[in-house]
C-alpha cells in the first residue's frame, strides 16, 4: 500500500533510553504506541521495533551505525512516515528526515494528529488548533534561536530588526489570541447548556478513565447512544450526555468525556481541560479502568493524578470499575472478583456483555439517595432568585411564609448545596 490509495506505510521506534530510571516497561509503551497510530485512519503500521540506547545522542537521537540500519530497513519496506514514541527535538527531527528520507512525528505530534483527526465539536477543533501552535511555538524556539536571521534595525520593536523565529512566534501568538476570543464564545455556550442542564433536577454521573478502558462501550450500554466505541485510543473527544433511568433510584445524566493518557504534552493538557469540566459538575464519577491490562495501576494513577489537578476532592463520590472482565480466564475472573468484593466502591464489570452492571447501577442510586442532604433555613423575601432556583431544582420538600422570610425544608446533594451558596 502507498499513496495511491490515500494510506501511508509508517514504521514505529520505541527508544529505550537505558540512562532513564522512569522508563516504562518497553514492550508495553511500544504496544501504546501502536494503539495511538491505529487510531489515525490513514495510517498502514508495517513494521515496529524497540531501539535500546545507552544514551541519547544529542543532534541525532540514535548512534550513527542505528541509523544506516534503520534507513536500510524503511527502504526494503517502502516506509513514508517514521513513527517515534518519545521526545524529539526539531534538530534531531530535522536531522533524522534527512537520513532517513521520510516524514517523522514525535509522540505529541501523533497525539496532536489525532486529536485533529478526532474532534468532532467546534470547540473540541478549537482546542486542537490551539494545543497546535502553543506546541508549534514551543519548537520555533528551540529550533531557530541558533541562528541570526536578522533583518537589520535595533531589533527593538516588531518589524524590521527582528530575528525570523520573533516574527513567527509573533504570527502564532496573535493566531492564538484569535483562536482564545473564538473558543471563549463557544465555552460561554456551553455555559449557558450547562445551566439550562442544572435546572433539570438530575444528579450527573461522569465516565473517566484510561484512555481504551471501555468507558464509550459502558456508556453505550447504560444509555443506548451510539457514541464511537472502537477499540482504539482517543474514540472519544468531546463529552457526551445522555439521560439514563435507573430502576432503583433518580433519573441521571450521564456523561461520556475524553480518555486520559500518560504524558500528555502540557499543552494539550491546558487547551483540553474544557472537555473534562463535565467531571468538576458530576455528582458520581466512574472510573473505568481496563483490568485486563498488565499497566492496569499505572494507568489508575495517573487518572488519579489528573483528576486531582482539576480539582477533583476527596468528597466527591467516586466508583472503580473493573472492566473488561471477557478478556480474563476464568481463574482471573474469580480472583479479580474476589479482589473487588473486599474493596469498597469497586466493582467488577464487562462492558461488552453486561457482567456486574445491575449491581453497579444499584450501588450509583443508593449512593446518590445517601448523597441527598436535609436541611431547614430562612431566605429574606428579597432573596427571589434564590428563591426561583430552588424550585427550579425541584429540591423543595415544605415551603412556609413567616416574619422573617420564606422558611424552606430541602433535601439536595452537597454540590446543588454548593451550587446554591455561590448564588
Amino acid at each position: 500500500m502507498g499513496k495511491a490509495d490515500g494510506v501511508t506505510r509508517a514504521w514505529i521506534l520505541h527508544p529505550e533510553i537505558k540512562s532513564d530510571k522512569n522508563r516504562r516497561d518497553a514492550n508495553l509503551a511500544l504496544a501504546e504506541a501502536l494503539s495511538l497510530a491505529y487510531a489515525l485512519q490513514e495510517l498502514e503500521v508495517v513494521g515496529q521495533n524497540i531501539v535500546p540506547l545507552p544514551r541519547v545522542r544529542a543532534g541525532m537521537l540514535f548512534g550513527k551505525g542505528k541509523i544506516e540500519e534503520l534507513t536500510q530497513v524503511f527502504r526494503i519496506n517502502q516506509v513514508e512516515l517514521v513513527l517515534i514514541d518519545g521526545e524529539v527535538t526539531p534538530v534531531q527531527q530535522r536531522n533524522l528526515e534527512k537520513e532517513f528520507k521520510v516524514k517523522l512525528l514525535d509522540r505529541t505530534s501523533l497525539i496532536l494528529e489525532i486529536f485533529s483527526d478526532r474532534a468532532a465539536t467546534r470547540e473540541g477543533v478549537l482546542q486542537v488548533e490551539m494545543a497546535a501552535l502553543s506546541y508549534q511555538r514551543t519548537r520555533l524556539v528551540r529550533a531557530w534561536t541558533h541562528l541570526e536571521r536578522q533583518r537589520g534595525g535595533l531589533g527593538f520593536v516588531g518589524g524590521p530588526g527582528e530575528t525570523q523565529v520573533e516574527a513567527d512566534r509573533r504570527a502564532i501568538d496573535t493566531q492564538l489570541v484569535r483562536l482564545r476570543r473564538q473558543l471563549e464564545k463557544v465555552v460561554k455556550t456551553r455555559k449557558l447548556h450547562r445551566e439550562a442542564r442544572a435546572k433539570v433536577p438530575y444528579p450527573i454521573v461522569a465516565l473517566v478513565g484510561y484512555t481504551n478502558a471501555g468507558k464509550s462501550t459502558l456508556f453505550n450500554r447504560l444509555t443506548g447512544a451510539n457514541v464511537v466505541a472502537k477499540d482504539m485510543l482517543f474514540a472519544t473527544l468531546d463529552p457526551t450526555m445522555r439521560r439514563v433511568e435507573l430502576d432503583t433510584g433518580p433519573e441521571v445524566i450521564m456523561s461520556d468525556t475524553v480518555g486520559f493518557i500518560s504524558n500528555l504534552p502540557t499543552e494539550l493538557v491546558a487547551s483540553f481541560r474544557a472537555t473534562l469540566e463535565e467531571v468538576l459538575a458530576a455528582d458520581i464519577i466512574l472510573h473505568v479502568r481496563d483490568i485486563s491490562h498488565p499497566e492496569t495501576e499505572t494507568q489508575c494513577d495517573d487518572v488519579a493524578a489528573i483528576l486531582t489537578d482539576l480539582g477533583v476532592g476527596a468528597d466527591r463520590i467516586q466508583i472503580e470499575l473493573w472492566n473488561k472482565l471477557d478478556l480474563l480466564s476464568d481463574e482471573d475472573i474469580l480472583a479479580v472478583q474476589a479482589r473487588a468484593a473486599r474493596a469498597e466502591d469497586v466493582f467488577a464489570i464487562s462492558a461488552v456483555t453486561g457482567e456486574g452492571i445491575s449491581e453497579l447501577l444499584d450501588s450509583v442510586a443508593q449512593n446518590l439517595i445517601e448523597a441527598f442532604l436535609s436541611e431547614s433555613f430562612v431566605l429574606p423575601f428579597t432573596a427571589g432568585r434564590k428563591r426561583a432556583w430552588l424550585f427550579q431544582q425541584d429540591v423543595v420538600e415544605v415551603e412556609r411564609q413567616s416574619e422573617d422570610g420564606f422558611e424552606f425544608e430541602v433535601k439536595w446533594t452537597s454540590l446543588q448545596k454548593a451550587r446554591f451558596d455561590a448564588l
